[in-house]
């Protein structure tokens, strides 16, 4: 079937992207695995290459192309060399559409500039100890004071992607009480800068997977917090927060299948070079199928993952959509890549084989932005149920 996703534009930017990714990043990519992050300064090189940029319009220094299908291409050619940009990928698939979404033009001229040249890299803060998928129970304050220039944070979040190294964090926080009822009233979010006082990074966390990329806790103890950096108004932040749910959704649905994708390559480019018995372990009709399965199931995903990410450039994709692309998806990643690790034996355990850290990498997408058992709530109630 011929994939009809991407055009001239996409295909020059993946060749870019892949020499970019084979002389910047494979090179060096164990020693980032050890280190647990990414270093700062590579964020600098991705900014020049000019991905920060391409959903910013032009008068903030963006290319101002509104299409999520570059972003698409970089989830392909990471997985493909089996590396991850780090942190990075929440600064845009996270950050961005917030800034542009809430933020003011007096905001925008201010954060997006530095946004698309990697000065400030962004984060996202939602989680807190406690509540995980529970976002109306909240606890992180911030209070207006009484001279009303500024906001007064307290609290702290956890698993944090990018929160080492962000500095601004959209931090969700109660400004207001819930009501009996509505428990999500009274949510507002904040682009905190991270050198305020008050403001302190806490662990950087010890993940099974996506080893690369900084994920921390943060706390606030009476961080000042400008009212020039609320975003939006006033206790809306949940309704912001599930507005652009759809689009985080995508991002890891479309991630997984392109884990996906890798896998299969990384699993038949193994089983043709290793060999048992005097033959290829891709000479047994045990490995055909397999692989011959696994890859009917990329192409399913692979057809979902398309059709999420055109009807999200057209302003289309509804939550529940969003929600069955993002269940689908992990959820045949998490089969084939367990099968294809299965192909690799003993070896397909040690770190050193791209597929080991694939596994573990994977793992969170049924996780984060809304558990599968999320997912199922969210399409079961689209339909009736």
């Amino acid at each position: 079937m011929r994939r009809t996703v991407f055009n001239e534009d996409h295909e020059a930017f993946r060749e870019t992207l892949r020499a970019f990714i084979e002389a910047e990043v494979v090179p060096v990519y164990d020693e980032w695995f050890a280190a647990g992050q990414a270093p700062r300064d590579f964020y600098y090189k991705l900014a020049e290459l000019g991905v920060f940029g391409i959903r910013v319009d032009e008068e903030y220094g963006g290319a101002g192309i509104d299409s999520y299908k570059f972003e698409a291409v970089m989830y392909e050619e990471t997985a493909r060399a089996g590396v991850q940009f780090g942190g990075s990928g929440v600064h845009v698939l996270l950050g961005l559409p917030y800034i542009k979404m809430l933020a003011t033009d007096e905001q925008k001229k201010r954060f997006l500039p530095k946004f698309v040249s990697g000065e400030e890299m962004w984060a996202l803060a939602m989680t807190e100890p406690g509540t995980g998928s529970d976002l109306a129970g909240m606890k992180t304050t911030a209070k207006l004071s009484e001279d009303g220039t500024h906001y007064v944070l307290n609290g702290s979040k956890t698993f944090i992607t990018g929160g080492v190294h962000a500095d601004r964090v959209i931090v969700c926080a109660r400004t207001s009480a819930p009501t009996a009822e509505d428990r999500r009233h009274g949510i507002s979010l904040f682009a905190v800068d991270t050198k305020s006082e008050g403001y302190s990074i806490g662990r950087k966390l010890d993940k099974l997977g996506l080893k690369t990329s900084d994920t921390a806790e943060l706390a606030f103890v009476d961080v000042k917090v400008p009212v020039e950096d609320l975003l939006g108004e006033e206790n809306k932040g949940f309704y912001y927060l599930g507005h652009n749910l759809a689009s985080e959704r995508w991002g890891i649905a479309f991630g997984a299948y392109a884990q996906a994708k890798a896998a299969v390559r990384f699993a038949k480019e193994y089983v043709q070079d290793r060999t048992v018995f005097g033959k290829t372990v891709a000479s047994f009709q045990n490995t055909k199928f397999e692989l011959a399965a696994c890859q009917a199931e990329v192409d399913a995903a692979e057809a979902v993952a398309d059709r999420a990410l055109e009807a999200l450039d057209a302003g289309e994709l509804t939550p529940a959509e969003a929600a069955s692309a993002k269940l689908f998806c992990t959820e045949v990643a998490h089969r084939v890549i367990d099968r294809c690790l299965q192909l690799h034996g003993g070896y397909g355990f040690m770190n050193e084989y791209p597929i080991a850290r694939l596994y573990a990498d994977n793992r969170v997408n049924r996780i984060y932005g809304g558990t599968s058992e999320i997912m199922k709530s969210i399409i079961a109630k689209d339909m009736g149920l």
